[in-house]
């Protein structure tokens, strides 16, 4: 197959390392032509595909496909991608992001193109923004839905989302988890005694992870606001906040007027490929975004055998299952946050079982190559039908 991905930006995250699996996946595994267009990868995080610079992977880079909202350069950006999808000629058009979603199937559909998908990583619209703002993004995803030919779903949870703000008819929907290679976490403790020593972590410490940028919406004011009780009740326990943003320095401080710096460490941006041995130098995890579409730090954590705890939002239930992989707790919750760090704490037993039960969940569904072949059964279906 000639197959076009179309993203609005490869930086260091869990969409766009889905978007390169699946593209390399195609290549490598299937023989296809793939060519993937996005736009450029500003933003604290980095960009994945300078990371990895893959000769497999054909890339066009669109200055104007750009993240936010500006009409004269979203239609210069529109432009050009109808430009390159009549050259390339493709089978399939695959789009991932609001931007490049919208802007990628309203043009693939001008060209009909014969199959059209769009994978929802998570939904742009949310109850945190002003109502102008949902219902905006709520329109303008009601529009693209009804441009392409199925809609794919990271999880179950982004499904009823979009179906209750009736963007699409459930019937367009499928469920495909997002991809990873999962080996590397099956193996993440192979380097947790030297790492955690390299943080100056004690043997005897429990430590509680957060993967996430430091940004809006990803719920460190609810650790902060738990971490001196927990500290109180139990000072074995350090926090380990991988992840760089805009909130650092603020977060910092509070840490420092609540004298609890020698209770967190902060990683900063960290290459994807360290990922897996700082989730070995972890006790549990903890997750605690108010959205997300199924966070991969969740059954990251869990390949490697770690115990969960989530706020129960979007697809954290799918995998967090109460007492077999993990704890769920309300969003925003502080006090059953508390309680339950202390309680994986003190029980090194329920540790273990939690996470050995995760293993065997996530080790069915997350590995990359199972995501493809799905998703490439998926064009078949499309180009067949």
């Amino acid at each position: 197959m000639r197959i076009v991905h179309i993203i609005t930006r490869m930086i260091v995250g869990g969409a766009q390392e889905n978007t390169r699996f699946n593209c390399l996946d195609l290549v490598r595994d299937y023989g296809d032509d793939v060519t993937l267009i996005t736009g450029p990868s500003l933003g604290a995080e980095g960009s994945l595909l300078d990371k990895y610079q893959d000769p497999d992977l054909k890339t066009i880079l669109v200055p104007e496909l750009i993240r936010s909202i500006r009409p004269w350069t979203d239609f210069r950006a529109a432009g050009i991608l109808q430009k390159h999808l009549t050259q390339l000629r493709p089978d399939v058009v695959h789009t991932h992001s609001a931007k490049a979603g919208i802007l990628g199937r309203s043009v693939a559909w001008k060209l009909k193109i014969p199959c059209v998908v769009h994978t929802v990583h998570g939904a742009p619209f949310h109850p945190y923004q002003a109502w102008p703002v949902r219902k905006f993004y709520q329109i303008c995803e009601r529009w693209a839905a009804r441009r392409c030919h199925r809609l794919i779903s990271v999880a179950d949870a982004m499904t009823d989302l979009l179906v209750e703000a009736k963007i699409a008819e459930r019937s367009k929907f499928v469920t495909i988890y997002s991809g990873m290679d999962i080996e590397p976490f099956l193996n993440a403790d192979q380097n947790r005694l030297q790492l955690r020593k390299d943080l100056g972590i004690q043997p005897e410490d429990i430590v509680v992870g957060k993967i996430a940028r430091l940004f809006h919406l990803k719920g460190h004011q609810y650790l902060l606001a738990c971490a001196q009780r927990v500290v109180q009740a139990d000072p074995r326990i350090r926090f380990l906040l991988v992840g760089d943003g805009i909130l650092r320095e603020s977060l910092e401080k509070e840490i420092a007027s609540m004298g609890l710096q020698n209770h967190f460490i902060f990683t900063g941006l960290v290459p994807p490929h360290e990922i897996p041995d700082l989730i070995g130098a972890m006790d549990m995890l903890m997750h605690v975004s108010l959205r997300e579409g199924l966070a991969r730090a969740l059954p990251q954590a869990m390949l490697a055998g770690k115990p969960v705890i989530s706020y129960d939002i979007d697809g954290a239930k799918e995998v967090v299952i109460e007492d077999q992989t993990g704890i769920l707790l309300p969003p925003k919750s502080i006090q059953p946050l508390g309680d339950a760090i202390l309680k994986l704490a003190n029980d090194a037993d329920l540790r273990t079982r939690l996470g050995l039960q995760g293993r065997l969940l996530c080790q069915e569904r997350f590995g990359h190559q199972s995501m493809t072949k799905q998703i490439r059964r998926l064009y078949e279906q499309i180009l067949s039908g």
